[in-house]
């Protein structure tokens, strides 16, 4: 009786490529930070605990700005948050010019707050924004097919990050002299997508999280009674989330600094094998996604913490190869954790569901404040740090294995 749903129409491709655009643009400038990371303990002789506030600010962006992004969307819609996320990324990005004149660290944490605000504002935004342009049927495969563009991101800004920061000379003029040229110019791709959006016809666009009659949608409400808070599944996949960019903070923070301590590599030679850490995550989502055609995807998200949790394990024993390739293989089996705890926790939550939204993107908190825990063991002994993640990936693992389940009783 139903016709197979289309994965969008031909009047959204141009908007949808537009907002694909986004998730490959803060996918760069995400994983770019982990190579800021490495050079700003060269540059700046920062500490490793004291170079992990890098994440703080990008990360502390997301718990400040993600609840007012939400509002932000559901008043004025679609183009202007994203007109609103654009801005506040380039200023962030912009920014990076007076604190690199200045010499300051904290000026730069300032850049980097003020540009995870705009991709916090984003992120918020695009998901919802994906979504609409088609059949809420194929919602889902619209969105794991623009996140797919920022694990390709994850690559290109750890290549971009090391051949024009990780190879310049590690003294303190040359190595801010670079920082800047490079944000002036992802600053001047940032206004250009703007300026795209700004001029950019939006067709008229259907609400896909409407609630509607067929009881086997994702979204509809099945327990209209309860609160958003009184959903069990809905507050493990928040509390999952926040120990999943926890782990993947803390992981790809200190990537390079194991590279170059444990393996022996330069800081440049380091950073290039961090191009493939993120091929792994590339990877890892299209496999994923290939899996879930056979395997269930709490089922198959359990089953990637445990592979996590065993390659930490090989990563922190020092084994040479071994060691080095259980490290990237971590990021293989991180690489569907986000967006599978993403829809896991917005499944039956119908009206509820942008709400949800943004409580979910606020758990990238988590992301905050484990580098810095974790940099505190990595000032001592790098390989041992990455014992901490073991916990998140544990708690990932529960939600998977047993609190992803829908219940429909408040009592539950």
């Amino acid at each position: 009786m139903s016709q197979k749903a289309a994965f969008t129409e031909k009047r959204f491709l141009v908007t949808f490529i537009s907002v694909t655009s986004l998730f490959l643009m803060w996918g760069v400038l995400l994983s770019m930070s982990d190579v800021l990371n490495k050079h700003f303990q060269d540059v700046l002789n920062l500490s490793k605990a004291k170079s992990g506030l890098i994440q703080l600010s990008v990360f502390g962006a997301y718990f400040v700005m993600s609840i007012p992004a939400g509002y932000f969307l559901k008043k004025f819609g679609y183009k202007p948050g994203v007109l609103l996320g654009l801005a506040l990324f380039a200023m962030g990005v912009f920014l990076f010019v007076p604190a690199a004149n200045a010499a300051s660290f904290n000026f730069f944490r300032i850049a980097l707050f003020v540009m995870g605000c705009g991709m916090a504002t984003l992120e918020t935004v695009a998901h919802p924004f994906a979504a609409a342009l088609g059949d809420q049927r194929t919602s889902d495969q619209r969105i794991n097919f623009a996140q797919s563009f920022n694990a390709v991101g994850t690559i290109i800004g750890p290549a971009i990050g090391s051949y024009f920061l990780l190879r310049v000379a590690s003294n303190h003029s040359t190595g801010l002299a670079s920082v800047k040229t490079l944000y002036i110019a992802i600053g001047c791709v940032i206004v250009f997508i703007g300026i795209v959006f700004l001029f950019l016809k939006i067709p008229v666009l259907t609400d896909p999280h409407k609630p509607v009659s067929d009881a086997a949608a994702v979204n509809v409400d099945l327990a209209p009674s309860k609160k958003l808070y009184q959903h069990r599944h809905f507050v493990w996949a928040v509390i999952a989330q926040f120990f999943n960019v926890a782990a993947q903070a803390g992981t790809w923070a200190f990537f390079i600094n194991y590279g170059h301590e444990v393996m022996g590599f330069s800081n440049q030679t380091a950073g290039n094998y961090m191009i493939v850490f993120m091929a792994m995550m590339a990877i890892g989502r299209f496999v994923g996604t290939f899996l879930m055609r056979f395997i269930q995807p709490h089922k198959l998200l359990a089953a990637f913490a445990c592979g996590s949790i065993i390659m930490c394990l090989l990563v922190t024993q020092r084994l040479g190869w071994a060691s080095y390739i259980a490290l990237m293989m971590v990021n293989f089996f991180f690489s569907i954790m986000f967006p599978t705890i993403f829809s896991l926790g917005l499944k039956n939550l119908g009206p509820h569901t942008q709400q949800a939204s943004s409580f979910i993107s606020m758990g990238v908190v988590g992301g905050a404040f484990f580098p810095l825990i974790m940099g505190l063991v990595a000032n001592q002994d790098v390989a041992k740090a990455y014992y901490l993640p073991i916990i998140c990936y544990i708690v990932i693992f529960l939600f998977g294995y047993k609190f992803y389940k829908v219940r429909l009783s408040v009592q539950s």
